[in-house]
């Protein structure tokens, strides 16, 4: 059975930090592609970044660059989402997402989601 289970979030103020953990089981995960979504009250859930699965390419929304990264370590199943410079924007609910695919556009597996808040 394929889990995926996002840690790290939590509330922090504007301008803050915070790291987002996605640890996998029951997949290898080196073949997998990883995303990052997020899904603010009354919006859509929409991709934030992706990294392919040897960490080759990686994508980022517009509205993050240059402020968050995203990584992954295949020996320890996990994937990371480093957020800096965080604004009251950033606040949603992120889920990390697995797939086969680079350019998916329906990922085959989703964790359960943790929350981020940013306090202005």
């Amino acid at each position: 059975q394929v889990q995926l289970v996002e840690s790290g979030g939590g509330l922090v103020q504007a301008g803050g930090s915070l790291r987002l953990s996605c640890a996998a089981s029951g997949l290898t995960f080196s073949n997998y592609n990883m995303g990052w979504f997020r899904q603010a009250p009354g919006k859509e859930r929409d991709i934030v970044a992706r990294i392919s699965s040897l960490a080759r390419r990686t994508y980022y929304t517009d509205s993050v660059k240059g402020r968050f990264t995203i990584s992954r370590d295949n020996a320890k199943n996990t994937t990371y989402l480093q957020m800096n410079s965080l604004k009251p924007e950033d606040t949603a609910v992120y889920y990390c997402a697995a797939d086969r695919s680079y350019y998916s556009a329906s990922y085959d597996y989703w964790g359960q989601g943790t929350q981020v808040t940013v306090s202005s």
